[in-house]
């Protein structure tokens, strides 16, 4: 038995990717604050298991609560093999750095980077103890790799697990678990209409955005998912390497 485990999974990405593993005969564990019963149909009718935990990822007690019930779920006999996405962020606050309060930036981190991380850290060690491989991605930006005003909280918060999944991989060199990250580029998403409607005063490059939108250069999170999907079930999946979609699409 093959299961994925997927945050931020009612809508966009994270939609899209639960969708192509439960067509493929993959059970998806969704973890998302919203429910989405068209993943629950699409199981059933593709004779796969879908199952929701709701959760806040940006507290951690809630977090690591559904973990646990989620481990006792997941790590019977019968599996063979985990994928955990870590698909779930904010942009938000988007405004320059000496603006954000505190307690925003806190919830910010908490989302972006301690989240993933710590998910990513459970299912590791329960991977391992139960001798069953792991294939992790964590979901990353390509401001991960260049200051962007307004942006210094996802900037730095992308650029933190990218450090974090090449740490890992490091680790887990002799191991048959992998974990990379992957980059998927300007997506058609609820993220870039909050994007888009950010202030110039906050956001210089705002304008760059609308006109993404406008000239249709937003990819589709079903192309972008189908791309992911594929490299984490390749054998050849290259441990803690930093994909990117822009080298397929």
């Amino acid at each position: 038995m093959k299961v994925a485990i997927i945050t931020g999974v009612s809508k966009g990405l994270g939609e899209s990717v639960a969708t192509l593993f439960l067509e493929s005969g993959i059970d998806v564990i969704g973890i998302s604050r919203s429910s989405n019963e068209k993943l629950s149909k699409l199981g059933y009718k593709n004779n796969t298991t879908y199952l929701h935990y709701p959760c806040d990822l940006g507290n951690i007690a809630d977090l690591e609560k559904t973990c646990e019930a989620i481990h006792e779920e997941v790590f019977t006999e019968e599996l063979t093999s985990l994928y955990v996405v870590n698909n779930a962020a904010v942009v938000e606050p988007v405004d320059q750095a000496m603006n954000i309060e505190a307690e925003r930036l806190a919830h910010h981190i908490q989302v972006n980077a301690i989240a993933p991380m710590a998910l990513m850290n459970l299912c590791l060690r329960k991977a391992t103890d139960a001798r069953v491989p792991l294939f992790g991605v964590n979901v990353t930006s390509g401001s991960a790799d260049r200051p962007v005003h307004g942006w210094s909280a996802y900037c730095s918060s992308k650029a933190s697990i990218n450090m974090y999944t090449q740490t890992v991989a490091l680790e887990q060199g002799n191991t048959e678990n992998k974990v990379i990250a992957f980059n998927p580029g300007i997506m058609d998403t609820e993220m870039q209409e909050q994007i888009r409607e950010s202030s110039k005063e906050a956001f210089t490059e705002v304008e760059t955005f609308q006109d993404y939108k406008r000239n249709n250069v937003l990819k589709d999170t079903d192309a972008v998912g189908s791309v992911l999907v594929d490299i984490l079930t390749d054998d050849d999946i290259e441990n803690g390497k930093i994909y990117s979609v822009a080298d397929y699409l």
